[in-house]
């Protein structure tokens, strides 16, 4: 291999850390920065290929290239050469394996750039960790072992990464030395691989014969591979072009993430613009709520700047005070992006269990958090064959299309737009859950639904205040929840008797009462159970806003279901109520037999048998139906929620 140009420039670049340290620093901190994946299949050489980069950088120090020359010879698979996987398969889980389980990020630089590089797994559990490394990145080089060709994984991690928006892609056909170098290879996988790309959409793509261990085509081109005259992979990555400039020409767009407040005469909003430019004297409008003011001041900490671009973090402050907080956005006044609370996404799901079809979720957009649910999805997508299937809810790794639902109005921009780079902070969004606080998928929203826009509030005269006033008492949900036999119904029966003695006007929703009439389409299924519980609670709340105290007794078995209910009602109007019998107890009454059917096997989906309950951990009251008979703990409950005005 003969290149003397990036041994010039690593020289060049020492001479000048030797001389000028300040002088080299000024220049790295004006070095642009190009965040980029390795992805493809299992052993293509993701990892050798980022241990080759560091080394041709100079990122390694001497006692790391000794340290990696001994674990080389000790557990490296080069034959005692140096192994560079190692130096980013850090976990001891992957240099058993020989393989990539987690995300890898490593940080170079050369003389013309810097880059952060993260080194995803190639295998197809793990996909969720290659959507999570590739989404903040500017390019993804896709490795093909030459030996092997385009392999399933190949297919799922090149549709993943244009399905993200990665405009920038590298085709590295890697191993070329186990192939001797061969031409007539080389071309056959770059055919099979440009029919693929095509018919899922990707339009350019960089196709480049490599080999990551022996340094083939990486810094220096290679003399084994005279009939290749592209760009070495190191040119590539320091000249390709990231789209900040696509950025900085769209709308100015700037997600509020703090309200920055040090005394009483400073009042502005920290942020990073995500797109487009703004000047102080611009006519700007915070959303959702549309107030708009003019830009006084853009403030750093280096100073007042007179102009600030997509990608630089600033303070802005207003002429007027006008009400702006964290989650609010800041846009141009001539060209805002839309708010809407209803829309169609593609979901990626991260999770181990399944996707809770009409479960509530908080989804993070940017800034913005929100309560959300995931209707069922219209269809998943196959990633080998791109073919829609039918689904009725999505499991891990799995990619599907379905409609999304928030409990107010959000301020977002379609993800991708012909021709542009992805709107990835009001686009892109994360579903948590409730619970758990985990992070079960990643999605990327389409376009608004139609009917959010035709269907809106209607406001009333006569409000729930003066429903309650006129039946002189406060609405509550009293939510009796338990297994199966517990008592639930029992006991809720026992507490509207006592109610009714005392005039007050209730009414009783049972679980099994519901299912003849409102939800006698729904089975037992999670997501059947998940419908039922937000049914009642819709059915409830509007009974709540009607004035009356409504009992409900179901066994709402998952927490996420009552927490939703919950955030339904305004603050303390939501009572839960725990009945609480032990499975054996339950199971000893039986009386509709259903826990025999259920031991039986011919009664599947069964809570406390074959599907969990999850019991309350902070119920306003918990009654326990061994130590209590049906009356005394409705006479408990009753004294518990006086008084009732």
């Amino acid at each position: 291999m003969t290149d003397t140009t990036t041994q010039d420039s690593v020289y060049q670049t020492e001479a000048l850390i030797a001389e000028d340290i300040d002088a080299y620093l000024a220049v790295h901190q004006h070095k642009t920065m190009l965040r980029f994946i390795t992805c493809g299949s299992v052993d293509d050489g993701k990892s050798t290929l980022i241990g080759r980069l560091l080394y041709d950088s100079k990122m390694i120090f001497e006692d790391q290239l000794a340290a990696l020359e001994a674990d080389s010879k000790r557990v490296g698979t080069q034959g005692g050469e140096i192994d560079f996987a190692l130096l980013v398969d850090g976990l001891a889980a992957e240099r058993e394996q020989g393989i990539t389980i987690d995300v890898a990020y490593r940080f170079f630089s050369t003389e013309k750039r810097k880059f952060i590089v993260a080194d995803t797994p190639g295998h197809e559990q793990y996909t969720r960790n290659m959507v999570t490394g590739a989404s903040t990145a500017d390019l993804a080089v896709i490795l093909v072992d030459a030996r092997k060709g385009v392999l399933t994984q190949t297919k799922r991690h090149s549709y993943l990464a244009h399905l993200i928006g990665i405009k920038n892609l590298v085709l590295a056909i890697n191993k070329m030395d186990l192939i001797g170098y061969d031409q007539a290879g080389y071309d056959a996988i770059l055919a099979d691989y440009t029919t693929f790309a095509k018919s899922i959409g990707i339009t350019a793509f960089t196709p480049m014969p490599i080999s990551g261990f022996k340094g083939d085509n990486i810094s220096l081109k290679s003399d084994t591979m005279p009939w290749y005259d592209g760009p070495t992979l190191m040119e590539h990555l320091e000249t390709v072009e990231i789209g900040v400039a696509e950025d900085q020409a769209k709308p100015f767009r700037m997600a509020v993430q703090w309200v920055n407040r040090p005394n009483l005469d400073f009042r502005g909003f920290s942020g990073q613009i995500a797109s487009g430019s703004v000047r102080p004297g611009d006519a700007i409008r915070v959303l959702p709520g549309g107030k708009t003011s003019t830009v006084s001041r853009i403030v750093t900490l280096v100073g007042d700047f007179d102009e600030a671009v997509a990608g630089q973090s600033v303070t802005i402050c207003f002429d007027d005070e006008i009400d702006c907080s964290r989650g609010n956005v800041i846009a141009a006044a001539d060209a805002p992006p839309e708010t809407a609370d209803q829309f169609e996404s593609t979901i990626v799901w991260m999770d181990d269990a399944p996707l809770g079809v009409g479960r509530a979720y908080w989804l993070k957009l940017g800034t913005q958090m929100v309560s959300a649910t995931v209707q069922e999805p219209k269809y998943q997508v196959n990633v080998n064959t791109m073919e829609h299937l039918a689904a009725k809810t999505l499991e891990l790794n799995a990619i599907g299309v379905a409609e999304i639902t928030t409990d107010r109005p959000i301020v977002f921009e379609p993800y991708a737009e012909a021709g542009t780079s992805p709107n990835k902070i009001l686009g892109g969004f994360i579903l948590i859950d409730k619970i758990t606080n985990a992070t079960v998928a990643a999605g990327m929203l389409h376009f608004s639904l139609r009917r959010a826009q035709n269907v809106h509030w209607q406001a009333t005269d006569i409000g729930r205040d003066a429903h309650a006033d006129l039946k002189n008492q406060k609405p509550r949900v009293l939510w009796f929840t338990g297994l199966s036999g517990s008592g639930k119904s029992t006991i809720a029966n026992e507490v509207e008797k006592a109610l009714n003695l005392m005039n007050r006007h209730t009414f009783l929703l049972d679980g099994d009462n519901v299912r003849h009439g409102l939800n006698k389409d729904l089975g037992f299924t999670e997501a059947d159970r998940i419908e039922n519980i937000r049914r009642v609670g819709e059915v409830a709340k509007l009974m709540a806003d009607a004035g009356l105290i409504v009992l409900t007794a179901f066994i709402s078995p998952f927490r996420a279901e009552r927490d939703m209910i919950r955030a339904m009602l305004p603050e303390g109007e939501f009572i839960e109520i725990f009945v609480d019998t032990p499975l054996e107890v339950a199971e000893q009454r039986d009386v509709k037999g259903l826990y025999k059917k259920a031991r039986a096997g011919t009664l599947k989906n069964f809570t406390g048998i074959d599907s969990p309950y999850e019991a309350p951990t902070h119920a306003e009251i918990r009654v326990n139906t061994v130590e209590m008979t049906p009356a005394e703990a409705a006479e408990f409950i009753v004294r518990k929620i006086m008084p009732l005005k």
